[in-house]
């Protein structure tokens, strides 16, 4: 029926019921037919029109009765109190002795009685006409059985999709109670009623819940074997827009990396996020890769004048340029296919690009794959540093940041070093800078292009106008390239078994989008030299994040203890030059930033001119292939850096699975 049709119909009928209602007040009032027949028809009229009025200004027309709820038939009733006393007060000041006054009493009761009967009366019997009981409704068990968790039974009820059939609590004294028609058992029979009943899904109902307990919660409910979803708002049962479909679905989804991280996600700071890029030209290198495709998609959103970018994979490279294109088919978009490596592609690339700001995201950064070809990463990683900052230097670029890694703190392995070697050349590109920032035409100029740095010489004559360069270091990024994301992902798929290096390694852990607004508001907080670090809370066991991806997916871990379990954990042994634990801040000085959740620091540097000698030597040392005096002139440019020794694996079984309440950290992840 329309609208319109509905509300008539509701007026209609209490048109014909609320006259019938005031007839049995007056014959209660007066225990027969005597009192009520002083009255003619057009008083129990009259009476019924005023209640009307009263309902139409407390909005119960205007509700849908499938989803009324007691707050709206409250404030109905407080609405037909008010014309009561009304109808009190008038017949006092025309002084109409005949008329009991008691009888509007009695009326308030039964009037407001029918009301209560009939709308709830019609939502039932909407409700059970609906389909939640529907063969392919999702049959769903609540965790939490608060306000939320009774609002989100009564919603599913209304709907298509699930089909609520109890409720877990960890509260004893809700144990065997009823809560919005649902029973409620405590969560330590999960395992046991979650396959007896036939429970699908598990939806979380604390939409106000800390990560912490989020995490908890996932080990726990993990162990019925069965997937979790969280409701993420509350679902206002007077607010017909959400009970769409659409609405409902969206308030229960799947847990996101975002709802589990331990710490909230950083927001950028508006004044400095596009304080580098609006109005400028941008260089972005490894354009295509993880970091640098979703810098590229920052950058795009704050109305840069040109974009260039840099990457040696043609099919990364297309995709990005056809991505960015598509959204901003306005702004001049330039993608050069080659390596950072490569110093005629830098130099005409800066000589006619008109770039005001580089961020330099092209390395390699794998690192088992790096430290069996030493060769290519050092000179992919500190070439391409070299060229990047010289060329910078060189052509007046205003800022220039480098992406770095935790890795490069205390080196273990060659990527690490790699990373750290990069950062001194950044370092000492700064230091030319600043020492020729105030000179036009002085040597403010390349920290050298060694041997293999093409066009830029050692000493070149910049242009005088004091590049800042800086560096951004962080840990791992989840969901890009090489993450243990993706890895879990695929392992899971296959039915396991899920390969982990060691029990006890643990890794800081970042978003995507976080990474890459680090990045950009790292360069408009630099002023030269600086190491720019992110609050990124305490690490994490990689074990545990495989558990709760296992969980996660609703399957279970398969130990000794529990041999019929989904999917096992094996130990690997650490890769060559892994870390147990990464760090993200050495022994240098920490300082606040212009962000209250970016630190800055300031780190022990090579003189330029030393730094050029070692990196010239090192080269030279790449040429003979031999180990051995790399890693003698690795360590004569990063004296912290020790080639890690294998740490062995504690005797099995390794560790099981940790009861309930004494849940370790682990990171979440996003489906």
């Amino acid at each position: 029926m329309h609208r319109t049709a509905k509300v008539g119909l509701a007026v209609v009928v209490d048109l014909v019921a609320l006259p019938a209602c005031f007839l049995i007040a007056m014959i209660l009032r007066g225990g027969d037919l005597q009192l009520a027949k002083q009255f003619g028809p057009g008083s129990y009229l009259l009476v019924a029109v005023l209640t009307i009025a009263a309902f139409w200004l407390s909005d119960l027309y205007r509700a849908v009765i499938r989803f009324i709820d007691h707050r709206l038939l409250t404030l109905t009733g407080l609405a037909l109190a008010i014309a009561v006393l009304c109808a009190y007060l008038t017949l006092v000041i025309l002084n109409e002795a005949r008329f009991p006054r008691s009888a509007l009493a009695i009326y308030w009761f039964i009037a407001f009685s029918y009301v209560v009967m009939s709308r709830i009366g019609v939502r039932k019997l909407l409700r059970s006409k609906r389909g939640p009981w529907a063969g392919n409704s999702l049959a769903v068990a609540i965790y939490g059985a608060g306000e939320a968790g009774a609002r989100l039974a009564q919603t599913m009820r209304d709907g298509d999709d699930y089909r609520p059939l109890c409720f877990f609590d960890d509260k004893r004294a809700l144990n065997d109670r009823t809560v919005a028609g649902l029973r409620v058992f405590h969560t330590s029979r999960l395992v046991e009623l979650g396959a007896a009943l036939g429970i699908r899904t598990i939806v979380i109902a604390l939409p106000a819940a800390a990560p912490e307990r989020l995490r908890e919660l996932m080990q726990r409910l993990g162990q019925a074997g069965v997937p979790t979803k969280i409701l993420t708002r509350l679902v206002d049962l007077a607010d017909d827009k959400a009970h769409d479909k659409a609405a409902l679905r969206d308030a229960i989804r799947e847990i996101k990396f975002e709802d589990l991280l331990g710490r909230p996600p950083v927001p950028p700071r508006l004044d400095l996020f596009a304080r580098c890029v609006r109005g400028k030209g941008v260089l972005v290198t490894g354009a295509g890769g993880s970091i640098g495709s979703e810098l590229c998609r920052q950058i795009v959103t704050l109305s840069p004048a040109r974009l260039h970018l840099i990457d040696h994979s043609e099919y990364a490279l297309y995709t990005i340029r056809q991505e960015l294109a598509a959204r901003f088919p306005d702004l001049p978009i330039h993608a050069h296919l080659g390596s950072v490596c490569n110093a005629d592609l830098v130099e005409r690339v800066l000589a006619a690009g008109g770039i005001d700001t580089i961020y330099h995201a092209a390395a390699y950064k794998h690192v088992p794959l790096v430290e069996t070809n030493i060769v290519e990463g050092l000179r992919n990683n500190v070439l391409g540093a070299q060229i990047i900052a010289a060329g910078a230097a060189r052509h007046g670029v205003q800022t220039c940041v480098l992406i770095s890694s935790d890795k490069a703190v205390r080196p273990t392995n060659i990527m690490g070093a790699s990373k750290r070697i990069a950062e001194l050349i950044f370092q000492a590109a700064a230091a030319r800078a600043g020492g020729g920032a105030g000179k036009r035409g002085g040597n403010s100029g390349g920290n050298g292009g060694g041997k293999g740095a093409g066009n830029y010489a050692p000493g070149s004559t910049g242009n005088g106008a004091g590049t800042t360069f800086c560096m951004v270091r962080f840990g791992n990024v989840l969901g890009s390239s090489g993450s243990v994301i993706p890895l879990f992902q695929r392992q899971i798929t296959r039915g396991g078994p899920v390969t982990i290096t060691h029990p006890e390694v643990s890794r800081y852990f970042m978003l995507i989008p976080e990474a890459a607004q680090l990045v950009i508001q790292a360069g408009a907080m630099a002023k030269g030299g600086d190491v720019f670090v992110l609050d990124m809370g305490e690490p994490v066991r990689i074990l545990d994040l495989a558990r709760t991806m296992i969980a996660m997916h609703g399957l279970t871990e398969r130990t000794p203890q529990q041999p019929g379990g989904d999917i096992e954990i094996q130990f690997v042994g650490l890769f060559p030059g892994e870390k147990l634990h990464e760090e993200l801040l050495t022994d240098g000085t920490v300082f606040p930033s212009e962000h209250p959740r970016i630190m800055r620091m300031k780190e022990s540097a090579l003189r330029p001119s030393v730094l050029e000698t070692c990196i010239t030597c090192l080269m030279m040392a790449c040429e003979t292939h031999e180990r051995g005096p790399i890693e003698s002139m690795v360590k004569a440019i990063v004296s912290e850096y020790m080639p890690s020794t294998p740490v062995p694996l504690p005797p099995a079984p390794v560790e099981e699975p940790a009861p309930a309440g004494l849940i370790r950290k682990f990171v979440p992840f996003r489906i």
